[in-house]
């Protein structure tokens, strides 16, 4: 059949590409090898000409690919299955590139982008470490081209092609009519939590950061593959610096997604999905430690090995987590399964033994651990426990490895001395990865060991119970390390200089104590001491490292880039500990109303009902709900929220949205807005909607009362009380005539938490008719109608009540205040300073010394 309309060039050249990239990759991986196996050889030469033609392939591959699934996206080519799934016509310009990174084929693709610019760097300023590293990452280049190939080897499918037909991938009666695309209207769309202008920048320098971190570990591997063992540390460590930087950067900006586009009621919820990213940057940051050690004193070179390698493993690891699907009844952002489990999974096996096989002094030991790996991957198909097996037994025998070649000094190490804290620091960075890493991992070993292990119920405290003791040391080594010297320190020198920032540290921890006492308390003493505990730690290692700067290397800034990163440390854990710690709830439920269920996810103790044009008291502010208006171009609709501070205080809107939920899924998800303030932010997201399909329909009928003056009746949230009946009033609500007689009820509204409401029904008596008036109790959904005169002696009267939520226009918010969370966002920004400082310095020895090796060579 010939399909009418269908544009299929661009799906062929991205094919043609993808095969391109597979190919050109498996070249330049052979050819590295080669170039740097024939080192001091005239082959040299050739055999690198040839790995750089064939990287250049690649690159041209990598961005024709992204350029041709780009153009798919943006010319809305529904005919394309990544086109329909991922965007819409009415999507803003600013999101077509979130469309990428919405699906995993997108995601591997920024992936090989990144290590393509990253490769060319190596290739220009890598020197005679170009061919051992570019070797290794080459080689992930064609793992990573694998993922995207989507062709069938002996049956069995092989990575997930972006540029598939739609027609050639869903099986529907739609596509037996040439003129298919006549009927699709238009894509799924992108995500609702990913329409946000984070979600444009966070993944692309996330995936750099993963994508960096192969450049450590390929330093690593050149070592065992070159037998230098010490000389790939000097020009690993800048890139290990610029990893962390980069790393550490994209996961704050989720976290500042996640702040502003995700319920969590704060930036950080221990999410799966963010601890598959913080995890291999705490072993980076390990790694970056023990390295500065062997530079400085010839220690930890083992571990420096091994801390890199993990990382990237990690990385890989955490690739398997957000892609498999096993995470995707635990996470809010993990994707979907792609049929491509065992294909991750090998992805990672493969790096977990390759770091061994690398290793191997002979060709005897390669094809031993070749052989281990196949078998436990195989019999991993029948056995999943064979699977994690497979990755612990390649880290292990790399250990073995590590320790079977690498040199060491025997000597033991001086407790006085700078290298011996900071490895037990980079022992504990470790250790804290290796907690977050198993509770993360909780839902794998499930699947695995075909257990049914249950997540904790409070899953934040089960991080935070460790993580804040882990906090605690941490800051601490960070505040006092800087003062140790390397290999011995004098005690009383060590002692003297320490003595004025403990000191100072402990006022400015006692003052904080007091103007902004901790206040979460819920989890017991022993919990809200550490917190103190924990934020002495951060002051201390922020006046410790200031202090040094100014002592300790007389303000040579270009030498104060460990300190200005560590000085950055101790400002985000402080943030941290205050704005989460005092984090307060606002929005208390003080009116008794609340169409919140007691199995819904959110407290309804904590979430206020706001009637649409009725102030509402929330502590500090009065607080109305004003209006809505509905943004066509992005489907959002917004809720104009006015906050009036209570003597004199400031008064300012808030614009909370929802938008409806795309991708088969049901209902709202609300996107939350901030105040922000130099010392606090007001945060508010919706919580409860009414359904606009249910609005204006009152099915409630009203339920007849007979009553005497002082009579108390009950309804669902309260009581209420018949007080008197008045003839033609004076004053009323309702507008009389002079000619009417009138009769109207006064009742006294007492809900459950004792909050008095006033409603005065009437009926008119004209021409012999009575004409009902009803009174509206808006905030309790209650109606009143006065229907007739029962006894005027005894005055008894009939009144009709009926609740009802049809009457209502409200929504229910909730509304927290983050205390000095700008230290967070500020301390971040210094941390990167200090990185970048420190990647400066480092390059400029670098040079230095290059410089210095050349003159040698001259004289």
């Amino acid at each position: 059949m010939k399909y009418l309309n269908e544009h299929l060039f661009p799906g062929q050249l991205g094919h043609f590409l993808s095969i391109l990239s597979l190919v050109a990759s498996l070249l330049a991986t052979f050819s590295f090898y080669k170039a740097f196996k024939t080192e001091g050889t005239p082959q040299k030469a050739g055999w690198l000409r040839l790995a750089r033609i064939a990287f250049a392939l690649e690159t041209i591959a990598v961005v024709g690919m992204f350029a041709t699934l780009y153009f798919i996206i943006s010319h809305h080519l529904f005919e394309y299955k990544y086109a329909w799934q991922h965007s819409s016509k009415n999507l803003e310009v600013k999101y077509l590139l979130s469309c990428f990174w919405e699906g995993q084929e997108g995601s591997f693709m920024l992936w090989a982008f990144w290590h393509c610019v990253l490769g060319w760097i190596l290739i220009w300023r890598s020197k005679t470490w170009e061919g051992p590293v570019m070797f290794v990452v080459s080689f992930a280049q064609f793992c990573l081209a694998t993922m995207l190939v989507g062709l069938y080897f002996f049956g069995h499918k092989v990575g997930s092609s972006p540029f598939v037909l739609l027609r050639n991938e869903l099986a529907a009666p739609i596509f037996s009519q040439p003129n298919y695309l006549s009927i699709i209207k238009d894509g799924q769309g992108l995500n609702a939590l990913l329409q946000n202008y984070w979600m444009v920048i966070h993944p692309p320098i996330l995936f750099l950061g993963f994508a960096s971190t192969i450049v450590p570990f390929a330093f690593a591997m050149a070592g065992f593959l070159t037998k230098d063992h010490k000389g790939w540390t000097t020009p690993a460590l800048p890139w290990a610096l610029f990893s962390g930087a980069i790393l550490g950067t994209g996961i704050m900006m989720g976290a500042a997604w996640a702040y502003e586009s995700l319920t969590f009621g704060g930036y950080w919820a221990w999410d799966p999905v963010e601890n598959a990213s913080l995890v291999p940057w705490f072993v980076l940051v390990a790694g970056i430690h023990t390295n500065l050690i062997f530079k400085s004193s010839g220690y930890s070179l083992r571990s420096t090995y091994l801390f890199y390698t993990i990382s990237f493993l990690l990385v890989l690891y955490s690739t398997f987590l957000t892609r498999s699907g096993v995470l995707g009844d635990s996470s809010v952002h993990a994707f979907t399964d792609l049929g491509m489990n065992v294909q991750l999974f090998l992805f990672l096996g493969v790096f977990a033994w390759y770091a061994p096989i690398t290793a191997a002094k002979t060709n005897t030991e390669r094809l031993l651990y070749l052989a281990i790996f196949a078998v436990l991957s195989t019999v991993g198909f029948w056995y999943p426990i064979f699977t994690l097996l497979a990755i612990v037994g390649g880290i292990g025998v790399f250990v073995y490895q590590i320790n079977k070649q690498v040199p060491t000094i025997v000597k033991e190490e001086n407790t006085y001395s700078r290298e011996f804290w900071m490895f037990i620091g980079s022992l504990v960075f470790f250790l804290s990865a290796l907690v977050v890493i198993i509770q993360t991992s909780l839902p794998v070993f499930n699947k695995l060991l075909g257990s049914d292990y249950a997540a904790p119920a409070d899953p934040e405290f089960s991080y935070n119970q460790y993580q804040v003791f882990i906090a605690l040391i941490i800051g601490i080594l960070t505040a006092v390390t800087q003062y140790l010297r390397y290999k011995d320190t004098p005690k009383k020198v060590f002692y003297k200089k320490l003595l004025l920032p403990t000191l100072m540290a402990v006022a400015f921890s006692i003052a904080i104590g007091f103007f902004e006492p901790n206040l979460y308390t819920k989890q017991g003493p022993v919990f809200h001491y550490a917190l103190y505990l924990a934020t002495f730690a951060a002051v201390y290692a922020i006046i410790a490292n200031a202090g040094y700067i100014i002592t300790g290397i007389k303000g040579k800034m270009k030498l104060a880039g460990a300190s200005i990163a560590h000085i950055g440390f101790g400002l985000v854990l402080l943030g941290i500990l205050i704005s989460a710690s005092n984090r307060t709830v606002l929005s208390i439920n003080k009116t008794g109303i609340s169409p919140l269920k007691v199995t819904d996810k959110e407290n309804s103790i904590e979430n206020t009902t706001l009637i649409k044009g009725v102030s509402t008291d929330m502590g500090q502010y009065d607080v109305t709900y004003l209006r809505d208006t509905i943004n066509l171009s992005n489907s959002k609709t917004y809720f104009e929220i006015g906050f009036k501070g209570k003597n004199g205080g400031r008064h300012f809107n808030l614009y909370p949205d929802v938008i409806n939920n795309n991708k088969g899924g049901e209902g709202l998800t609300p996107n939350p807005d901030a105040k922000h303030y130099w010392n606090r932010d007001i945060f508010t997201y919706v919580t409860y909607l009414t359904d606009p399909k249910k609005a204006g329909k009152d099915t409630a009928r009203y339920q007849d009362k007979t009553v005497t003056m002082g009579d108390t009746m009950f309804y669902s949230n309260g009581m209420w009380v018949l007080n008197k009946l008045e003839l033609n009033p004076v004053a009323s609500k309702h507008n009389f005539l002079p000619t009417d007689t009138a009769f109207v009820a006064d009742i006294t509204v007492i809900n459950k938490t004792g909050l008095l409401y006033k409603a005065k029904p009437a009926f008119i008596l004209k021409n012999n008719q009575l004409e009902p008036l009803p009174d509206t109790v808006m905030s309790q959904s209650l109606v009143f109608r006065l229907n007739k005169l029962v006894d005027a002696q005894k005055q008894e009267v009939e009144i009709g009540v009926k609740e009802s939520g049809a009457i209502l226009d409200f929504i229910t918010l909730k509304v927290y205040e983050f205390p000095h969370i700008n230290v967070l966002w500020i301390g971040i920004m210094i941390t990167v300073l200090g990185f970048v400082m420190s990647i400066i310095r480092r390059v400029g020895l670098m040079r230095k010394k290059g410089a210095s090796s050349e003159m040698n060579k001259l004289v």
